[in-house]
C-alpha cells in the first residue's frame, strides 16, 4: 500500500495552481476539465512521479466550517518537507507569503506555518539529523 494522491480544499483552483506552482515551486501534473472545475494536481519537481496533491474545489458545505475551525485553532491542513527551512522561509517571505508561525525549533525538527492564500494553513517541516 502507498499514498499516490491526497487532496487539499482550495477556494479557487486557478489561484491555487498559481500559488502552488509559482510560489511554492510544485509542478502541474494534471489539469483535466470537469464542468466548472478540474482534476487539477501538482507534484514535487524533486519526485515528479511521486504523490500528487489534488487542488480540490471547496464547494461542499462541510468544507468551510472544517477549514475555518482549523485556521482559527492554528492547525495546518497539510505538511510539506523541506531540506532547509530557514532558506525556504526567506525565499517565501520575499514572495509575500504570510507565515502564521515563524521557523520554530520543536526538538526533532524545525517547523513553520504559512497561509496558502486559498483557505488553508500549511506547515513546512525540516527534520533534524538523528
Amino acid at each position: 500500500m502507498r499514498i499516490e494522491l491526497t487532496s487539499i480544499f482550495v477556494d479557487d483552483q486557478r489561484a491555487a495552481l498559481a500559488f502552488y506552482t509559482n510560489v511554492l515551486g510544485f509542478t502541474k501534473k494534471h489539469d483535466i476539465p470537469l464542468g466548472d472545475a478540474a482534476w487539477l494536481t501538482v507534484t514535487s519537481p524533486e519526485v515528479p512521479d511521486g504523490p500528487e496533491l489534488l487542488l480540490e474545489p471547496s464547494g461542499h458545505p462541510a468544507v468551510k466550517p472544517y477549514r475555518d475551525a482549523l485556521v482559527d485553532d492554528g492547525i495546518p491542513l497539510a505538511q510539506f518537507a523541506v531540506d532547509d527551512l530557514a532558506a525556504e522561509h526567506e525565499r517565501l517571505t520575499r514572495h509575500g507569503v504570510v507565515f502564521t508561525q515563524p521557523p520554530t525549533d520543536i526538538g526533532t525538527a524545525w517547523v513553520a506555518v504559512l497561509d496558502d492564500t486559498c483557505g488553508n494553513l500549511i506547515q513546512l517541516v525540516q527534520l533534524k539529523a538523528a
